[in-house]
Formats: C-alpha cells, structure tokens, sequence
C-alpha cells in the first residue's frame, strides 16, 4: 500500500512517530512530507497552502497519514484527488487542552483568538478525516470535551450530531517506543551494579523534556530550590536535558547555577547522541518531571523503559501511563519522595522501573494495522452514504 504521510509542524516527538511507522510497517510504501518546526501560528494556518503545490501530493495513494495539525479541508479543497483517499489523522495534542504562556508580551485576547481559530481548524480536520486516533485517552477527552465545549458557544449555524460524529471515529492509539530504547533497557534488567548505588553512591536525576514554559520550567526551578534546601547534595546528581533552543529561558540558567553551587550538576544541555542519550537514561535512577502538558510523555516512559523509576504531576497523561504510586500531587510531595528515594539509593532498596515492553513496536504493531484496515472501511462506508 502506498501511504503519504503529513507532518506539517514536524517536531521531534512527531519525527520519532513517523519513523516508528515507517520503519516498523515495512509492508507499506511511505512518502513522507513535513515542514519544519518553526513559525509556529504559520505553519497551522498556512501548511495547506504550502503542501498544495508539492507534486509529491499528487502520485496517487492509497492512504493518508496526517498530523492534527495539517489544515486537511483546506488541503483537500487545493488538492482535489485527496478527497477521494482515506485519511487517518493522528493527534499528537489539541489546542483545547495546551496551556497559554502568560508570561510571553501581549499574551491575553489576541492569543485567545489564535487560540480559537487552531481549535476551528482542528475541528474541521477532524470532520475531514476517516478515523481519528489520538495517542492517549486524555488527549481524545480533553479534544472532545473541548469540541463540545466551543461548539455550544458559537451563536448559530452549527449543524447537530457533528460531536457524535468525531465521538464514533476516535480511538486511542499511543505513539510506541522505539526498540533501541527495549535494547538499553536489558542491561537494567542483567544488573548494573552502579545503577544499584556501587558507583559514587549518588542519586542519578534527569529531568529531559522540551526547555518550554509548557513543560514547567517554574516548577521545576523551585522543585530543585526545595530539593537543594532540603536534602544532603552529596547524595544527588541531577542531568537536565532534554532539547533546548536558541533562546535558554531564565529558569534554566537558575536552574543550572542552583545545581552547580550545590556540587549536583550533572549533565546540562541537549545530547546530539542517541546512543548517549539512552546510555545517560540507562544510568540513571529516577526520571522527573514538572510539565503542565503533556499527552503521552515519551520522554519520560523511555526513561522508564531504561530502568528510571518515574516521578511525575498526578495530573494529564501521566495518570494513564505512570502507576500512582509514582505520582505526586504538590512540590513538596515531589521532595519528599526524591529524599526517600536518596534514602532507598544508599541503602540498596530502591523500587523497580515499571514494564514499560506493553508499549513497544512488537506489542503495538498489531493495532496499527488494525488502524489502517478501519481507516479504509470508514472511507467506504462513507462513500456509499453519500451515493
């Protein structure tokens, strides 16, 4: 089959997917063509004038892959021959439940307005699309709810039964996690002495998310003041990684000289390297987080399917993937817990890493099959309704 796959905003965690769908369902022919992730309110209001003219659009496929955030009923109307394709439109995030930046100038009605109009558009991908799948049941909620929501405020001329409509095509499907990362982790699961406290006796802490305000930079900073505050910072090391920008927001520069100054500062900054990447997760023993949002969290369930015991916001996807008993509910609850995982380090008793195979290509790679069969059959009952 061959498949044309969108990815109009085409980020790393939306590289990541795509890869892992290209490179897993060897049966198909993909032809993948994204836009790069900058410009960030043009390429959600013009990716479909910007695909429109690409002749790869126009080689005829036998289905279509698209992010949420393609524009596809504009594209559609631009690039006719679309119409007559099925379409699978993959939600990595929605607009209703993605947190505005206050602290940004000019934040307030004009944001707001954006806002709606990205919430519109997505509603008419969603229309245009045959089966929608979302990568956690937070993701398909909080967009349905929000669906629901900007519909019955909006003055007339909203036809009925449009939510139910989008309700019977959603479903769940999460983005799967790549094998390299299963391989890192059997050496965890073989014994690594220095991981169970031989080496110098240090909890290992990485924070790896986007360095946005989106993943709580706030939090984050007065998580390590409290941590620095209250604990001996010669029984911790924290890395803080993850992928940064031209830009360091403030918080990280803070961040990093609280860390320093209390001689914990592990790794700062991104890793170019894969390998090393999955080696420093591997070698570590909790991973951390401090977001505000966040649909899936692959960065954190790698994490844990490198041997990290989980520590995150009781809060979003996280309820979904990370088992409660590895879910805080306030900052100080988060101190708390990483004192008494310092305590279980020094003393050999720290926790499992939770199985995280149930998320792997080997055990998700049925599904997406699945996907892509009722993505066909949703097109063609489709079309014989309308004859």
């Amino acid at each position: 089959m061959k498949i044309l796959l969108l990815s109009p905003y085409d980020a790393m965690s939306h590289q990541y997917w795509w890869q892992g769908l290209r490179d897993n369902l060897r049966e198909h022919a993909f032809s993948v063509v994204t836009l790069p992730p900058r410009f960030f309110s043009w390429r959600f209001r013009g990716n479909s004038l910007s695909f429109a003219f690409d002749e790869r659009l126009k080689d005829g496929y036998d289905l279509v892959i698209a992010t949420s955030m393609t524009d596809l009923s504009s594209l559609r109307g631009m690039c006719p021959a679309l119409s007559s394709i099925p379409t699978i439109v993959y939600f990595h995030e929605n607009q209703f439940a993605y947190p505005l930046n206050s602290a940004l100038p000019g934040a307030g009605s004009v944001d707001q307005e954006r806002l709606v109009e990205r919430q519109i558009t997505s509603i008419y991908t969603a229309i245009s699309g045959d089966l929608l799948l979302f990568n956690s049941m937070f993701n398909r909620d909080s967009f349905l709810t929000g669906v629901g929501g900007l519909l019955g405020r909006l003055p007339d001329g909203v036809p009925e039964g449009v939510l139910d409509q989008l309700k019977q095509k959603s479903q769940v499907q999460c983005v799967p996690l790549s094998q390299d990362t299963f391989a890192a982790f059997v050496g965890a699961e073989d014994g690594d002495a220095d991981r169970d406290g031989a080496g110098d006796g240090r909890l290992r802490i990485v924070w790896n998310h986007r360095w946005e305000y989106d993943k709580g930079l706030d939090a984050l900073e007065s998580l390590v003041e409290g941590l620095v505050a209250r604990t001996d910072s010669a029984n911790i090391l924290m890395h803080v990684i993850g992928q940064s920008f031209r830009k360091v927001p403030p918080q990280m520069t803070r961040i990093s000289a609280l860390l320093d100054a209390a001689g914990a500062l592990g790794h700062f900054g991104f890793l170019d390297s894969r390998r090393d990447y999955l080696n420093l997760l591997r070698d570590s023993h909790v991973v951390l987080s401090s977001a505000i949002h966040e649909f899936q969290g692959i960065a954190v369930l790698e994490a844990v399917a490198c041997g990290c015991v989980p520590l995150v916001p009781d809060a979003l996807a996280y309820q979904e993937f990370i088992p409660e008993r590895h879910r805080y509910v306030s900052q100080d609850d988060a101190i708390e817990a990483l004192i008494g995982l310092s305590e279980c380090h020094m003393t050999g008793t720290m926790p499992a890493a939770s199985d995280m195979r149930q998320l792997s290509w080997d055990q998700q790679m049925g599904s997406w099959q699945q996907h892509i069969k009722q993505a066909r059959n949703n097109f063609s009952t489709s079309a014989e309704r309308s004859l």
